[in-house]
């Protein structure tokens, strides 16, 4: 442990004063919850797709659309949407012509 002088003490004390704010600021970023998933109730699961809440039901009856089930209520993950969207994606002219291309001149393919 290091001596100081009466003339250094302010310099001291800033230092220190640093330090705890450092470790504070740690602190508080480890209790932090850790990314917690967002769950949607149906008013907002229609909402986030752009969907009234009938068409979302019927889509939830059919199995369309993946949702949780708790008693008589559904809830949606946002991040099982957010892929359920994705999958629907539709390939363009260009990418379809080019799967061909690439199917007809793949090897060992017979003549």
């Amino acid at each position: 442990m290091e001596n100081f002088t009466f003339e250094q003490m302010p310099q001291a004390m800033r230092l220190l004063h640093e330090k705890m704010d450092r470790l504070e600021l740690l602190l508080t970023e480890q209790r932090a919850p850790q990314d917690t998933e967002t769950i949607f109730n149906v008013t907002q699961a229609a909402a986030f797709l752009h969907l009234s809440v009938s068409t979302l039901y019927v889509k939830a009856c059919r199995r369309e659309v993946p949702y949780n089930k708790q008693g008589k209520r559904l809830y949606f993950y946002k991040s099982e949407l957010d892929e359920w969207v994705r999958k629907g994606r539709k390939k363009t002219v260009s990418e379809i012509q080019e799967e061909a291309v690439q199917h007809v001149l793949r090897p060992g393919r017979k003549a």
